[in-house]
């Protein structure tokens, strides 16, 4: 797992989330509590969801661009404990929060136990974009991220030799699913690079050489108006994904010819949990449709994932 910051294996990582956890459940966050994370795209919003799995408590990530009354609302809707953010001018709703600037880096005592989870346990509470109203929290148990996680890494065929950019924002569950859960399950690597910025993409995907990467209409239209004499090597790229929103088969169609990407586009709801259909990698796709359905239950005797 790594962003421009950091670069941690997943013995780092494990460390990392036991050191965070320590400090969390000396502020007193146990099971059944809420995490408010309000960051940018960066490893410690994911290090801080695991540290509330492993406690036994849940996480809400916020967009970081929100109003202080529209942070606010989600903090106090979600019924969070504490919260994670920039730091002391982020909002809080009055809670208790930590910097992300100060989130322990070292186990200072033995590291409490991972709790054992149950798969209706609460994991995330992912917020709608509040469209027609207030934003509402969609709650996503353990058994529905292991079950979609799972799905979709059965359905893009990951592998440890695979390697997820990740640069959709971390509030949703698109990027919370496909480009993180789905690739860590399946022990390959994933690289976050923050804000998503049409000329210097392509130049992430050469340097870093991904095999896939998920992003919406909108990302794609940027990428097929950059100028004709932009021509990445694109090689790496087993598939890309595109899903969120309707797209023209036009624009597939373009991204496919232009950059020589293997268009996957798939449909989902936050209530869903992301993906109910979903083009196969191989085999046949026809571009404008959103495919089959996708397979939809875990082994049940499986656990919750946790670290």
């Amino acid at each position: 797992m790594a962003d421009d910051r950091s670069d941690l294996t997943y013995g780092q990582v494990e460390e990392r989330v036991e050191a965070i956890a320590e400090q969390l459940a000396a502020r007193g966050f146990g099971r059944g509590d809420v995490l408010a994370i309000m960051l940018p795209n960066r490893v410690e919003l994911i290090l801080a969801i695991f540290a509330a799995w492993r406690l036994g408590g849940c996480a809400t990530p916020i967009n970081p661009v929100f109003t202080a009354s529209e942070a606010d609302h989600q903090i106090i809707d979600s019924g969070a404990a504490l919260v994670i953010n920039a730091g002391p001018e982020a909002p809080t709703a009055g809670r208790p929060a930590i910097a992300v600037d100060d989130l322990a880096t070292d186990v200072t005592a033995p590291a409490p136990a991972p709790v054992d989870l149950d798969l209706d346990d609460t994991a995330l509470l992912i917020y709608t974009s509040g469209s027609t109203g207030l934003p509402k929290g969609v709650m996503l148990s353990h058994g529905n991220l292991e079950a979609m996680t799972f799905s979709m890494g059965s359905h893009l065929q990951i592998t440890p030799n695979d390697h997820c950019l990740l640069v959709l924002p971390l509030f949703h569950v698109n990027a919370i699913v496909v480009s993180t859960l789905t690739p860590l399950v399946g022990g390959a690597r994933m690289t976050i690079v923050g804000s998503f910025s049409p000329s210097t993409f392509f130049g992430h995907v050469e340097r870093l050489r991904p095999t896939y990467f998920s992003a919406v209409p909108t990302i794609y239209a940027l990428l097929a108006a950059l100028p004709e004499d932009v021509r990445p090597d694109t090689s790496s790229l087993r598939f890309v994904v595109c899903g969120a929103a309707p797209v023209s088969a036009e624009l597939l169609q373009r991204c496919q010819d232009r950059f020589g990407f293997v268009m996957v586009e798939g449909y989902g709801l936050t209530e869903g949990t992301c993906a109910s259909a979903c083009n196969p990698v191989d085999g046949v796709r026809k571009l404008g449709t959103v495919g089959t359905g996708t397979a939809g239950a875990a082994d049940p005797g499986r656990r919750p994932c946790r670290f």
